[in-house]
This record gives structure tokens, sequence and C-alpha cells, in this order.
């Protein structure tokens, strides 16, 4: 067994725990279900000890050094001897043996000091603070400090409302200068543009002259100012965090698969926020993803099944559908923003009414971040769930040619604008086109069929990184006007194809379909998916070579987090 992985025995409040060697003593007392209160440490950030809320007593077995043994007290156990001062918990590491007491009436002393001063200058607008309900200080406030003050002094006035950058507002006053948003942006970013400026009580974060905190991945520091300091400009003074409902989601801006929570509300989407998955996204997440959720009330949405323009039902959309797949010589266009379980029922509709098979996805400009060269959030499913057996060209004009030749006169179209991806107007007016997606495009004003789809935040259903994890997203708000949910116009149209009586779908259903058909997948469930993903076996992709991960490492204290990134 590594160093890393070796396994000791501490103590923590009078209860002995195992964690590997070397975990800090706060993440330690966080596994054994034990809370020591902090503002500036992070684990995905290098330790600063700026704040001293985390002080514990440490102790440590002693040792004879004469004989070099340990000292035992009167039944035979070692004695420990605990340090004359408390120690800051969150630069210590546990060690063999080590004793740590996070109760005794020092420590309460010392946080209740710690908890004062850092009072003595934050103003007292909880009411109308955009922390409130999330803020630790005024959590830590309640539970370890005094509960009066003894200064009647007047408050420092700092800056208020300052714009650090296009997307983040701060509150000044507010800042306990725990310093996490200067270490994300020099460690995590590398965009080293915050500090602090003057000194003691006057001290006050700023970016450095003529330069602005303005990276694609700014509103982490939002996320991690543990006060109302720093604030989303968009999300600021909109909503009570305690009204919200937050939800379980997957960023599709890329094939990354960055863990969300959607936070709402009777039906609409306030923010979204990274949800922690060490193995995919740490604790971050991109600034342009957090923006996606504008798209579900977005002007240009499809509200209506419509048959040559004429708005219809569901029923009579998907049976007219149905009637040009089994009437013409057809080719389908299948999207990789397609969920697994609808790449899966489009295979189904095309292996039982044949025709060719295209892929759509997008590329666009990664970083060594978050966000991959491989913008779609489901390339990987499309080849797990059968719909493709190899990468496919990034345009559409073999399908093109074919249109051409005579070969193709109906297209099923998953969500993709086919003007973007090869094909010619006057190719798209050779064809009928049977549209499924959630806004309007020059393919959709085409359509000969249009069936209105819902955005990831109205449905529920998988995606598979580029690490071919697997990761369930959840449906976050009631879908739009009353349209239907993808797996079921899916679902219709399939059972209308083979003359099969429809049976409304369900997605545990469709799971046992494809355990079936899908060796990789046998065997699991879509409730037997974790929170954090369920990464496949390699070697049933071996031959994928195109999807190799490439791994971008960087060491923070002496852990090593990763992003996958392609």
């Amino acid at each position: 067994m590594s160093q890393e992985t070796k396994l000791i025995t501490i103590n923590i409040d009078g209860q002995d725990i195992q964690v590997p060697a070397g975990t800090n003593v706060i993440d330690a007392a966080t596994s054994a279900g034990k809370e020591i209160p902090h503002f500036c440490y992070h684990p995905h950030l290098s330790v600063s000890g700026n704040c001293r809320m985390c002080l514990v007593e440490l102790g440590t077995p002693m040792i004879d050094r004469a004989t070099n043994q340990p000292v035992l007290d009167e039944n035979g156990k070692p004695k420990i001897s605990f340090m004359p001062k408390p120690a800051i918990a969150c630069s210590t590491k546990a060690t063999p043996g080590m004793h740590v007491k996070t109760q005794t009436p020092a420590i309460k002393d010392c946080q209740n000091g710690v908890m004062e001063f850092l009072l003595v200058n934050h103003p007292l607008d909880c009411p109308i603070c955009d922390q409130a309900g999330e803020c630790r200080l005024q959590e830590f406030a309640t539970d370890y400090g005094r509960g009066y003050s003894r200064y009647i002094e007047e408050k420092n006035v700092k800056p208020k409302r300052t714009q650090l950058g296009p997307r983040v507002t701060l509150d000044d006053e507010r800042c306990i200068l725990c310093s996490r948003c200067v270490r994300f942006s020099k460690e995590i970013v590398k965009d080293d543009v915050l500090g602090f400026i003057d000194r003691g009580s006057y001290s006050t974060l700023a970016c450095y002259p003529g330069k602005k905190l303005e990276n694609n991945y700014s509103l982490n520091t939002v996320d991690i100012c543990p006060v109302g300091a720093l604030t989303s400009t968009d999300f600021r003074f909109k909503m009570r965090v305690w009204f919200l409902k937050p939800v379980n989601s997957i960023c599709t801006e890329s094939s990354v698969g960055v863990n969300t929570q959607v936070w709402s509300r009777e039906g609409q989407i306030y923010r979204i926020t990274p949800r922690r998955n060490d193995a995919v996204n740490d604790s971050w997440m991109a600034d342009s993803g957090r923006m996606l959720y504008k798209q579900v009330e977005d002007e240009s949405r499809l509200k209506h099944y419509q048959i040559n323009g004429v708005e219809s039902t569901f029923e009579a959309a998907t049976k007219a559908a149905a009637d040009l797949i089994n009437s013409g010589k057809v080719a389908y266009v299948g999207s990789a923003r397609m969920s697994v379980e609808e790449q899966f029922l489009l295979r189904e509709i095309a292996e039982f009414k044949l025709g060719g098979m295209h892929l759509v996805y997008h590329q666009q400009q990664g970083d060594d971040l978050l966000i991959a060269k491989d913008a779609s959030p489901n390339l990987r499913g499309a080849l797990v769930s059968g719909l493709i057996k190899e990468l496919p060209k990034t345009d559409l004009a073999v399908l093109g040619t074919r249109i051409d030749s005579g070969n193709v006169d109906t297209l099923f179209v998953a969500g993709e604008d086919l003007t973007k991806v090869g094909l010619t107007p006057a190719q798209i007016a050779k064809v009928k086109i049977i549209y499924h997606g959630t806004h309007t495009n020059a393919t959709s004003e085409k359509s000969a069929v249009l069936l209105p789809a819902l955005t990831v935040f109205e449905r529920t259903g998988c995606f598979i990184n580029q690490q071919f994890r697997i990761q369930k997203f959840n449906t976050c708000v009631p879908p739009t006007n009353g349209i239907r949910a993808d797996i079921e116009v899916l679902s219709q149209i399939q059972s209308q194809v083979k003359g099969e009586h429809y049976k409304l779908p369900n997605i545990q259903a469709i799971w046992e379909q494809m355990g079936k058909r899908i060796n990789v997948l046998a065997g699991v469930t879509f409730n037997s998916i974790p929170d954090d993903g369920l990464l496949l076996d390699g070697s049933d992709f071996s031959a994928l070579t195109f999807c190799e991960v490439k791994s971008l490492h960087y060491n923070v204290r002496t852990s090593t987090s990763t992003f996958a990134n392609t």
C-alpha cells in the first residue's frame, strides 16, 4: 500500500478514527462527523492560515529519549503530550497517534475571540445580504461566537458595489480577508489579478491596476467566498436562497461533464452553481456554463407541435413523423447533445427502418481547465449506445451526396441545424424534414413535421463524459408549455413505425433494454448510478483511440487534483 493510501489512527475528542496518512486535520474531523470551524481553508486551495478560526489543541504520544520507546500511563496506554498553545488545524497533517481536542474551554474561548475580531468592522446587514442563508460567518457566529459585542466604536467604512469584473460585484465591508478568491485566481486559473491593499482594519480587496477579474472562471470566487463580499452580478438581489430548490444536473457546455446544481423556484431557474466531484471538476465550473439556463425561456424556443407549419397535437405530429419514416428513403441525423437513453431509442428506430445514421458533434476552443475541445456532452454516449460505430466527420458532406443522388428523400433531425454542418439550402429543399429540437433555426423552419424538445433542465437522463463516466442529470423545472419528454416522442415514433401499441416510456425500462443490448451496461440501472457518476471499464473502448483522455494535473499543497481534458 502506498504512503498516500496507508491508513493511520488518530484521536479526535476521544474518538479513534482511521484516515489516510497526511490527511488535513480539518478533513479528518469532517470524516468523523465533527466540525472544525474555518473560513480561509478550502480543500482545493493552498493553506494560508489567515482566519485562525480552526484553532485546536494538538497532542502526540510521549517518547522516552533514552529508550526511544513510548511512555505509558498507569493503564498501559501511551501518554499524550499536548502543545502548550493551540494550533491551526488547516496547516496540520494527521500523523500516527495524534490527539486532537476541538471543544475544550480554551478552544472555545479562542473561537469566541476570533469571531469577535471578525465582526468588529463587519456590517450587521444580514437581512439584506445576498449570502444570508448560506453564510458561514452567520452560522459560525451563532455556533462559536459570544452572542454579544463589547465594541462601541464606529465601524470602518469600505467600498461597496465595486465591479471587480463583468460578472462579480464586491462589497468590501463584508470581506473577512480569507484570501480564498486571491488563491483561486492565482493557483487554479493562473490569472493573478486579485490582492489586498492597505493595512490592518483598512485592508481592502482589489484588482491590480489596469486589470479586471474577467476570466471565464471568475464566478467560482463567489462560490467559495464564505461571506457576502463577492456576489454574482447576474444573481444579485434576485432571490433568497432558502426559497430555491437545488437539483443535481450536468453542464452541457463540453464533454468534461461538470457536475452542477440548478437552483429554481416555481418553475423558474435563477442560478447554476458547481457541485463538487473530485474525479471530474473538483469544486469548479466555467462562467459560460452558468448562463445556459437562459435558453429555457429564450424567445426562440419551439413550443408547439406542427405539421406543414400548422399547429397540431402530439399524437398527430408523431404519427405524421412515423408515416414519413415508413414511406420514405430515410436518413437519421442524431446529436451528441442527446442523452444516452434518447440515442438508444433513435438507434432502435433506425435499426427497424433502415437508413443511414449520421451524428453531429461540435468542437470549440478548449482551455486547460473545464472546457474541452469536444463541445458535445455525450459523444461517448453515442458510441456506448451503439448509435454510431466510429467517430464521424464533423460535417454532413456524405449525407449531402446521398441526397443529391436521390438515395435520401426524408431526414429525421435531432436538434441540429443542417445548414451549419455542411448541407446546402438546395439539398435541404430536396428532402422532407422531421425536426425534433428545442429552438428555431434554419432547419426547423423548413421542416414538414416539427416536434418540440426539452432542454437539459426539463428532462432526466444520462450523459457519458470524456472519461467514459456515466453521469445523471435530473428534471429541474417543469416542461415548457406541456411539451412531452424526448423519450416519449421517440418511443411514440418507435411504436408507430413498428406498428406496436404505444406504452408510456419509463426510464428504468429503457435501461433494462439497454442492459440487454449493450454489454458494458449489463447490470447497470438508472437508480444504481451514484451522484458522482459511474466510470465504465475502459477496456471496452480500447479501439476508440480518438477518445483517449489527456489529463491536466496540478499540485496544490501535497494533494493532486485532476481535470480531464480532450
